[in-house]
């Protein structure tokens, strides 16, 4: 942990904190003029701990100058409960320091905490709700202008480090929140030191046995890892200063953090001692250059492990962060060796925060934050959001090539599927096959970083809703609903004008124009609701019966709908319908959502996102309102041996229909004459869903070789 960071938590006294906010930043006359109102406003508040209120946002100020020199960001954190928490109003800092400071303190209120009272007990669901309701804030409070972010994340800094005054169910909640929330963003942004800071805490207040067991094992083991350290950068540092770097190179050695331990443990089902990338040494240089000539110099003078070879410099991820790790043997150990510029490192350090803190001469460019936009216009319910950004802020990346060389960053599990939205959303809905490597390959392959990716496009739109769970990154999942709602809304809609233009089948040409002269602007519905169907069904009844009137009468006679049940299905119509089948091109369960296609005088039934039943629903064939029936069936299917002898199977069959209400849907019986006994495969369905009981009661009357149940509602 950062040994600045840490020794805030015992700095308990105003004069204290003011002192190092001085030695920590050029203090101005706008920062004391600050200070001296944030005094004022906090002058009769205390923390929980006992210690004056204002020494929390003098502390925020301190955590704030450390990681950005920018007055106005340091100023807004010495007043960024002032407006929350006392008397004065965002009109009060706005005449004393103008319009940019009122704007991140303004957007530092709207990210509202979730306060004591409002915090619940872990098991509580409720939990999920507002960790996402504060992130969504957190955005859109950021969204045009990141420092209010930077900000908030030194006051969870703060906060975090103080922890240990409140009683043991907050520490819980709010290090739970720290985990889901506020650690990903300083993952996003880039901010390594502020997020391992925000992980440790938080594992120490979560996992207080885990934490421990990992600190027991740093403490008994320190003073041989540091040794096994030191010997690896003293034969690092004689290699290079052997190869031309003995100046303006520096060395700096590390040991991976808790929570990144426990992690990696966790995903690898491994123990601590098996965590490969434990140790790491950090090679700074003064070029980008001087990075690849001393990977050079390190894998040819140690054995690296080639399939950990990371190049970060060519290709940064989308936070700024730019460093080659290569992993070497030595000594029979595994080092990490992390290279990078001392810029570089500053960036990796300090994230976005480092275009304040450099920016003068410096190289630092203005942190990319497309990310932010595009999941601050999400406008899915918040629990979905939630997830998504989650997916998006803590996802590792990789590097996938289109063939004429463009790079582009996604998650790592992306399939090619994914790789063509992030090409274009048209691209995603019509794509056909992936040719990845040269070689073609189905959409839902899974990408390696380095591969070469190009999609084959069809003629066609394909929705493909049951892949919304199969695909990775945000952009594909929302381009899948998004298109299968749309496709649902068309069908439905479709659906309804075919379903009544089957209705007044007598009247050709007649429902368009009723429909068009009742303004009915919720047709879609009545595939929903048979109340709705059959009032539609009344109106556009009335407007022909005062157009055509005695004459309809004759015509008339037929509409009325009639309820028709086929085993778990029920049909609506005003036609005599004999039968109900399931055609084999798509596989409805019970409960999905169904068409019925009427062919003559048999009820065909779809899926409704049935590509067959699509086809036929825009050529308007005639249709009808269906249906589940409410009481549930289950279904069955069983292989049974029997004797050969005449009438067992009809003895089966009377004992599962007449004794046990069971309809058999199919059979498929032995055809060897001259066998003692014989096979036959059975499915049937009952209202029963005790698969042991049913099971058992079928024993007693015949020998079962297999049994199971389905939920498939087709043959």
């Amino acid at each position: 942990m950062n040994r600045f960071l840490e020794s805030l938590k015992y700095v308990k006294s105003i004069d204290e904190a003011i002192e190092l906010l001085k030695s920590n930043c050029e203090f101005t006359e706008d920062i004391a003029k600050a200070l001296e109102l944030s005094q004022e406003a906090h002058a009769n508040q205390k923390r929980k701990s006992g210690e004056p209120y204002v020494v929390h946002p003098i502390l925020v100020a301190v955590i704030t100058a450390y990681f950005s020199h920018d007055e106005h960001m340091i100023i807004a954190a010495l007043l960024h409960d002032v407006v929350e928490d006392t008397r004065f109003s965002l009109l009060d800092i706005q005449e004393q320091f103008g319009v940019d400071i009122t704007h991140i303190v303004d957007g530092l209120t709207k990210i509202t905490e979730i306060r004591e009272h409002e915090l619940t007990s872990s098991k509580d669901k409720s939990k999920l709700l507002f960790s996402a309701l504060t992130f969504r804030k957190m955005l859109v409070a950021s969204i045009d202008d990141v420092r209010v972010m930077v900000v908030k994340l030194c006051d969870r800094v703060h906060n975090m480090l103080t922890l240990d005054a409140l009683p043991l169910d907050k520490q819980e909640r709010i290090s739970e929140e720290t985990l889901l929330v506020y650690a990903p963003i300083a993952h996003r942004l880039g901010i390594s030191t502020i997020k391992n800071l925000l992980e440790d805490t938080a594992f120490f207040y979560l996992y207080p046995k885990e934490y421990e067991k990992i600190d027991l094992y740093m403490k008994e083991y320190q003073q041989e890892m540091q040794l096994t350290l030191n010997k690896f950068l003293s034969k690092t540092k004689n290699i290079l200063d052997k190869n031309g770097f003995a100046d303006g190179v520096k060395i700096l050695s590390r040991i991976k953090h808790y929570y990144s331990i426990y992690l990696k443990m966790q995903r690898k089902g491994v123990s601590i001692d098996e965590v490969l990338d434990l140790f790491a040494i950090r090679v700074l240089v003064k070029e980008s250059l001087d990075c690849y000539k001393v990977l050079g110099i390190i894998n040819t003078n140690y054995k690296p492990l080639v399939s950990r070879l990371k190049d970060y410099i060519s290709i940064p991820k989308e936070n700024g962060y730019q460093t080659i790790h290569t992993t070497v043997f030595s000594n029979s150990k595994i080092f990490e060796v992390q290279i990078r510029t001392f810029e570089m490192h500053e960036i990796a350090e300090y994230g976005v925060a480092a275009h304040w803190k450099y920016k003068s001469g410096s190289r630092v460019s203005t942190p990319k934050l497309d990310w932010l936009h595009s999941l601050a216009a999400n406008d899915s319910n918040v629990e979905e959001f939630y997830d998504d950004a989650k997916q998006d802020l803590y996802s590792e990346n990789i590097v996938i090539y289109s063939p004429k060389g463009d790079i582009f960053m996604m998650p790592r599990g992306s399939t090619a599927f994914d790789f063509a939205y992030e090409i274009h959303t048209d691209l995603g809905n019509y794509a056909q096959e992936a040719i990845i490597n040269k070689v073609k390959k189905p959409l839902l392959t899974q990408l390696k970083s380095g591969d070469i990716v190009s999609i084959e496009k069809g003629k066609h739109v394909i929705p493909r809703c049951t892949w919304q769970d199969m695909v990775q990154t945000t952009k594909a999942k929302k381009s899948i609903k998004t298109l299968c709602h749309n496709r649902l809304k068309h069908i439905d809609q479709m659906t309804s004008k075919n379903i009544l233009q089957t209705i007044f089948s007598r009247y050709k040409g007649a429902v368009d124009e009723e429909i068009a002269q009742l303004k009915i602007n919720n047709l879609s519905k009545l595939v929903y609701n048979l109340d709705h169907l059959k009032n539609i069904k009344k109106m556009i009844l009335k407007n022909i019966r005062k157009k055509e009137g005695i004459f309809a009468r004759f015509k008339v006679q037929s509409l009325g709908l009639r309820k028709i049940q086929f085993d778990n299905v029920l049909v609506y119509s005003n036609f005599s319908i004999n039968s109900v089948s399931f055609d084999h091109c798509c596989h409805p369960k019970f409960g999905d959502n169904i068409v019925a296609l009427k062919h003559n005088k048999n009820a065909v039934i779809h899926h409704k996102m049935c590509e067959t039943a699509y086809k036929l629903i825009k050529k308007n064939n005639e249709m009808l309102f269906c249906d589940w029936v409410n009481d549930k069936f289950y279904k069955y299917k069983m292989v049974v041996s029997f004797p050969n002898v005449r009438g067992e199977l009809a003895r089966l069959l009377t004992y599962l229909s007449v004794e046990h209400e069971a309809t058999v849907l199919s059979l498929d019986y032995g055809r060897d004459i001259h066998a003692s006994n014989q096979y036959c495969t059975i499915d049937f369905e009952m209202k029963n869903e005790n698969k042991e009981k049913v099971k058992a009661m079928i024993a007693q009357k015949v020998r079962i070789i297999e049994f199971y149940q389905s939920l498939d509602a087709y043959k």
